[in-house]
């Protein structure tokens, strides 16, 4: 069974973690989560409460990490996940995580982000050039960092599927799984 990364850290948004976790098992995948340690991470939940301007926040499950950035070893994984919430602002500037980012980036596999994960691909300087969707109010970092913003529940970019926030996980992640299975498959995707 092929292995696919999910990066995550404390404050990593249930759904975004969490759906695409069960969605990569139903595809005959192994998801493995990846974070800075090897530990128990607390995920949360976020939405805008009604006559709220900003975000709530409110604890959501725990999982585990089954291997740190620092023990990854890029090539045994067929592609990558970057969840959302405030986890990816913390972990972007480990420098396992950027070789890790890079790695998928430069190799054409099956990258899917969401939310705030832009943040980490951004800070590795792998979005120049590229389309994607994130949450608005990182519209900011994709665009400083070169990539342009598109307003949609799923883009696609050649091996790159992005989503703005866990409302749009019904639209993006298909298609990013459709991209593993292909690869799996020997299918090139351009």
């Amino acid at each position: 069974m092929e292995k696919v990364l999910i990066v995550i850290g404390d404050a990593s948004e249930t759904l975004d973690t969490m759906y695409p976790y069960y969605r990569l098992q139903e595809a005959g995948f192994q998801p493995v989560v990846t974070a800075p340690e090897k530990r128990r991470y607390q995920m949360v939940m976020h939405e805008v409460k009604a006559g709220w301007t900003i975000t709530k926040e409110w604890e959501g499950y725990t999982i585990d990490c089954n291997v740190p950035f620092s023990e990854v070893n890029e090539e045994e994984y067929a592609g990558i996940m970057f969840s959302g919430g405030r986890a990816p602002e913390y972990i972007r500037y480990d420098k396992d995580l950027v070789r890790i980012t890079k790695h998928f980036f430069a190799t054409n596999k099956p990258i899917a982000s969401v939310c705030h994960g832009v943040e980490i691909p951004a800070y590795a300087d792998c979005v120049r050039g590229r389309r994607m969707a994130t949450v608005p109010k990182c519209k900011f970092d994709l665009e400083v960092c070169g990539g342009t913003f598109v307003d949609e529940a799923c883009v696609v970019d050649g091996n790159l599927v992005s989503g703005r926030t866990f409302h749009d996980n019904g639209h993006y992640l298909g298609p990013w799984i459709d991209l593993l299975v292909k690869a799996r498959d020997g299918v090139v995707v351009v």
